[in-house]
């Protein structure tokens, strides 16, 4: 098990956070779908938690069967897919990960939202204090990101807001912006299979940091569009992205509906969790960056996997799950 503690700084509120990163869930799912690949949503209900209180549960599957080596594919079910539950109680959410060909394999994503600037060391409750964890700030504007997902125009160095006149971010940008929040992510990484725990678990770690900077860049380079929205408009929104999506990958599960009374606690078994982070099918690689554009690096490299047939390596890249793709959805 490797346990991590992510803190990503936005030029947002708490609140306005909230719809921003519904907004962005759904427009990137629906974005890094195809026929046959995608995100398909499940469940998407409102339910009660004796400790937690009212939330909402949702239940998402990320198809990505074609992204597997050839010797995988021969061995793999034909839908391979990533399981995606969340439960959200804003600001406090909890998301699951889980693998429908490896059992053994799972990721637990805790966050926590507040108005500051990644300055709060005890935002975790005393169990996961005692917990060793390294602490990683992600900087949306200044950390390298690959280069397949880089737009200009949504690189935060040159983005100013037209609604809220905020941006330019220039180096050091944490320290004077106002408003300030900070997404404190938990992450806990499992792969319990001997000889390869350690390089899977460090491999997954900066996949999900990556998956983080791209998701919470592209909730404020789009903060125009979703800046006016209301929670009601959002989820309008989002329930009628959902469907879309769930067309364009040629899937067709039962209608979604989210209903308006709570489902009873028992309904659901584990904490709740807030939107998560955006998924996409593929697994960063490392970006050359030109000399005018300097970043920090984050991306991961390809980890290798032995194939049992021709006793040959092949490249094995696991699936990028958008971490704060933590189940897109929040209470009212």
């Amino acid at each position: 098990m490797l346990l991590k503690e992510y803190r990503i700084c936005m030029p947002l509120t708490v609140e306005e956070y909230r719809i921003g990163q519904l907004y962005m869930i759904s427009k990137h799912s629906h974005e890094q779908s195809d026929r046959g690949e995608g995100v398909e949503v499940v469940q998407n209900e409102p339910f009660e938690d004796p400790a937690h209180g009212q939330g909402q549960f949702t239940e998402k599957r990320v198809y990505l069967n074609s992204k597997l080596p050839s010797w995988a594919r021969a061995v793999v079910p034909k839908i391979f897919y990533v399981t995606e539950k969340a439960w959200n109680y804003y600001p406090y959410t909890i998301t699951e990960y889980t693998c429908s060909f490896l059992p053994k394999f799972s990721i637990h994503i805790e966050t926590k939202y507040e108005d500051n600037k990644g300055s709060n060391d005890n935002i975790f409750d005393s169990e996961a204090k005692d917990v060793e964890r390294e602490v990683c700030f992600v900087d949306i504007a200044y950390d390298e990101i690959p280069e397949r997902y880089y737009k200009e125009s949504e690189d935060l160095r040159y983005f100013k807001s037209e609604k809220t006149s905020r941006g330019l971010l220039q180096e050091g940008w944490r320290d004077t912006q106002e408003p300030i929040m900070c997404s404190y992510k938990l992450v806990t990484v499992k792969f319990e299979v001997w000889g390869l725990q350690t390089r899977v678990e460090q491999f997954v770690h900066k996949v999900v940091r990556d998956v983080l900077l791209l998701g919470h860049r592209q909730a404020f380079a789009w903060v125009d569009e979703w800046i006016d929205m209301t929670m009601d408009e959002v989820r309008e929104f989002e329930r009628a992205t959902q469907e879309a999506t769930n067309k364009k990958i040629g899937i067709f599960p039962p209608v979604i509906s989210i209903s308006e009374t709570p489902l009873p606690s028992c309904a659901r078994t584990g904490p709740s969790s807030a939107p998560s982070t955006p998924l996409s099918t593929e697994a960063p690689e490392f970006l050359s960056v030109p000399k005018d554009r300097p970043r920090k690096k984050s991306a991961p490299e390809t980890l290798t996997l032995p194939d049992p047939a021709r006793k040959e390596s092949s490249g094995f890249r696991l699936p990028t799950l958008y971490p704060w793709h933590s189940s897109t959805n929040q209470n009212e």
